[in-house]
Formats: C-alpha cells, structure tokens, sequence
C-alpha cells in the first residue's frame, strides 16, 4: 500500500494545471486575498481558467469574496506567466494544514519561483485608514501548526524577502510594512487579544497567510506578502466587526490595490 506525500499531490496537481492551461511552467504564483480580486485583471491576459475542483487537492471557494478557480495569466511585457489563485484554504476552514498550503505547494511544482501572498486584515495602527496597503515584513504564528513535516529545520529570517519589499516601495514609496499575526479563527479576535499581538509586535492581524508563507520558503520560493488593512482591529475603534465590512473595503480599494500589485508583478 502506497501512501500519497503532499509532494505527490502537488505534482498531480502541477501535471493537470499544466495541461489545462497548455503551459508545462509557471513563474511567479499570486494568491489572492479579500480586496485583491481585481489584480489578475489587471497584470496581463488571462489565457486560461481552471475550475479549482478539476485540479487534484483543490476545493471551491469557501469565502464570500474569493472565486473557485485559478487562471493563468501572461504578465504584461515581461514574457513570464503567472498562476493566479482566485481563493485560498484557510486554517479555520478545519481541512488540516496540509490543504492549507496546497496551492503554494502546486505553485513551486509548476515552476513558480516566486509567490506573492496578499490578504484583508485588521490594522493596529489608527494611521492606516480601511483601503491602505501594507508590506509584511515578518510575522507571528499563533495557529500553533507549521506545514513543515519531520526533522525538516527551516530558517525564517527573512522570510518575506527583502529584494521583493525594496522593489515594491520603488514602485510606491509611501507604502508601510508591518509584522502580520496569523490568529485560528473564524472569529474575529477580541480586544484583549489585539492589545496581545500589539505587546508581541503586531501590525496586522488576520487568519491566513503565515502557513503559506513557510512551505513557500521550504520549497525555495521568494514571498511577497501584501495585507490590505480592510478595518481598525477589535478595540482600535468602537464600531463592530463584519465580514461585509471587509468586503466594502476590499472594493472601495480594488483599483487601487490591484494596479499597485501589477506595477510591482510587472517589474519582478
């Protein structure tokens, strides 16, 4: 009896995106989080759409504000392809880590050197007003899991990689970074535990991206992480938190967001 390794299932999964979108590599991935749904419209033609439950491993969008599929796009005047994921699985979602950080796994089996991890979150900073984005300089992982199996020591140090982050701030130079904090979910955090992640170091809070950001480093990839501040933390203003809050602010700043993302995609 043979058991199927995570690595196994990104190969699947890279042998079936390969021939749907009738190209054996990709170079730069883009997982696109509440706010970001414009960008792939925006960094070049889409040549193909993949249903994501046609490709081995992968799920529907579970997420109001996420899509259910992945396309392949060619970036504008760069002559490199990119595999732009309309969803992602998130930890609460209760699927385990490993489907968690699929795509990027799959990503890095399909050729993609580089992954781009954008996300809506909570900003602890009353300066960024909804709408702002804002680099990930580094992070903090209060899931309390790591995607990396075994004796397997990954060095975090830099993470989200500086030559990405200085090439994004030539693109905007009034761009901030910030350290991100990934809490479980799907409840939003209490004050308490904003005030928390504040104490710990936290600029932004929210339930995705660091899970995803180290299997990109395990597989040797380089990681761009982009948070759009969709509202103030719990405690950091008076008014209640909804996802239909995030959504507004995702959309009040889409243009704005996406042609920054495509700028910078573009010069990658």
């Amino acid at each position: 009896m043979t058991t199927e390794t995570p690595a196994d299932l990104a190969r699947a999964a890279a042998t079936v995106i390969a021939e749907h979108t009738g190209t054996e590599t990709h170079d730069i991935a883009l997982v696109l989080g509440s706010g970001w749904g414009q960008t792939a419209d925006l960094i070049g033609d889409t040549v193909a759409t993949v249903e994501n439950t046609t490709v081995p491993g992968f799920a529907g969008a579970a997420v109001a504000g996420h899509t259910g599929t992945m396309r392949s796009v060619e970036i504008s005047g760069s002559g490199k392809r990119a595999l732009v994921f309309g969803t992602r699985t998130h930890y609460y979602e209760g699927r385990g880590v490993r489907a968690v950080v699929h795509a990027v796994r799959s990503a890095a089996a399909a050729g993609c050197r580089t992954v781009v991890l954008t996300n809506g979150c909570g900003g602890l900073n009353p300066e960024w007003a909804p709408g702002t984005p804002v680099l990930i300089s580094d992070h903090i992982n209060l899931t309390g899991e790591s995607p990396i199996e075994g004796a397997n020591f990954v060095d975090l140090t830099d993470l989200y990689t500086p030559r990405l982050r200085d090439l994004a701030r030539e693109v905007d130079p009034s761009l901030d970074e910030g350290v991100y904090v990934q809490f479980r979910g799907p409840h939003y955090e209490t004050p308490a535990e904003v005030r928390m992640a504040k104490i710990l170091g936290g600029d932004l809070v929210g339930m995705s991206t660091t899970l995803e950001a180290i299997a990109a480093r395990e597989a040797g990839m380089e990681v761009l992480g982009v948070s759009l501040v969709t509202n103030p933390a719990a405690g950091i203003s008076e008014t209640p938190l909804s996802h239909e809050e995030v959504l507004e602010a995702g959309r009040a700043a889409a243009q704005r967001c996406g042609t920054l993302l495509a700028q910078i995609i573009g010069r990658m």
